[in-house]
């Protein structure tokens, strides 16, 4: 539901969209690898709520929030996002009847700004890059300065708060090992404060220890110890180490370039399917190099973090492309000649 349609809503109506957090679906698609499709599950986390897997992480840390007795009537919440986990907290704190500052920068999609203060939220934008090229250090500085500044501003977290990975191994884990009745070969999940990736591995490492979890990341993040380097990519990566992320909670992990994602973004779009966001994209080129490399492998989930609405003005557009100075072409799909919404013979 688009957040200004969710805006006028009554509280009751509210409430009920609240409760239709989780339980998202998985949609099966076929990459063709070296002329053999492979099936592949999409877990579309675009159907929560507010549109992305930051649905869960809001309803998180709010509750958890709440229950330590830190928010109260006055309560300014305050966050640092790239945009999806703003756009959650914007609902939430409507919702629940808070005050929501996002704390932005210059690449949060026009969308996600727009659904922001549909919602009700403050947004204060950071534009000065930090050390690493991006802005997660400017923005985390200015969270650290409201808060010095009055009492009243609560700050959810989310790089440290163990509600974020919490949620996930309490619902986005166990949602996926029941719809894919216990086997999973390998699960593909993008990281950027690495609480999906900590919860989801964590779970599986006690549900099904077999099943190899793959992280993805973005070139020029330092979460799996890469150097830095300017990124266009959004909602992956960071210019800090997680705070939740250990080596046991994963197998292994995969850097995916800015082309790449963008590459498979809009060719699963012209395929007839879904439009998925960029760290999407990221998953599924990630997935399709893992696949080429492990014939073996049957049963896999690639979780999409949200869907392609937020991007219609960046990775769907030719001319912002170009601005980029990114060509993305067919070569980008690497050891991926196509993708299939169904196989020819199937109907």
């Amino acid at each position: 539901m688009e957040a200004t349609a969710i805006a006028d809503l009554a509280p009751v109506e509210l409430n009920k969209l609240a409760q239709r957090l989780g339980n998202t679906p998985l949609e099966p698609i076929y990459l063709v690898i070296d002329g053999i499709p492979r099936k592949i599950h999409l877990k579309l986390e675009s159907e929560n709520p507010t549109g992305s897997v930051k649905d869960r992480t809001g309803y998180g840390l709010i509750q958890a929030m709440e229950t330590r007795g830190l928010l109260g009537k006055g309560s300014i919440v305050i966050e640092s996002t790239s945009g999806n986990l703003g756009v959650a907290l914007s609902f939430y704190c409507k919702l629940k009847g808070y005050s929501f500052i996002a704390v932005v920068d210059p690449k949060t999609t026009q969308e996600n700004l727009a659904k922001m203060q549909a919602l009700g939220a403050k947004i204060e934008m950071v534009d000065q890059p930090d050390e690493n090229g991006g802005y997660l250090l400017t923005r985390l500085a200015h969270i650290q300065e409201l808060c010095d500044s009055s009492a009243a501003y609560v700050w959810t977290n989310q790089y440290g708060n163990p509600a974020n990975p919490h949620i996930h191994y309490l619902t986005t884990g166990p949602e996926i090992y029941r719809q894919m009745h216990g086997k999973i070969d390998a699960l593909f999940m993008a990281v950027s404060t690495g609480g999906t990736l900590a919860g989801v591995g964590r779970f599986f490492r006690e549900a099904s220890p077999a099943t190899t979890i793959v992280g993805v990341d973005a070139y020029g993040s330092i979460v799996f110890g890469g150097p830095a380097a300017p990124r266009k990519l959004t909602g992956i990566g960071s210019s800090r180490a997680s705070s939740f992320l250990t080596p046991d909670l994963y197998d292994t992990h995969m850097l995916v370039r800015d082309e790449e994602a963008f590459a498979f973004c809009r060719t699963l779009w012209q395929s007839g399917g879904n439009k998925v966001g960029g760290s999407s994209g990221a998953v599924l080129a990630a997935c399709a190099k893992y696949l080429q490399a492990h014939p073996e492998v049957q049963d896999v989930v690639c979780v999409c973090a949200d869907g392609g609405e937020n991007y219609a003005n960046s990775i769907f557009n030719d001319a912002w492309l170009q601005q980029q100075g990114l060509n993305v072409s067919q070569e980008h799909l690497g050891p991926v000649q196509d993708i299939l919404y169904k196989l020819p013979f199937m109907r």
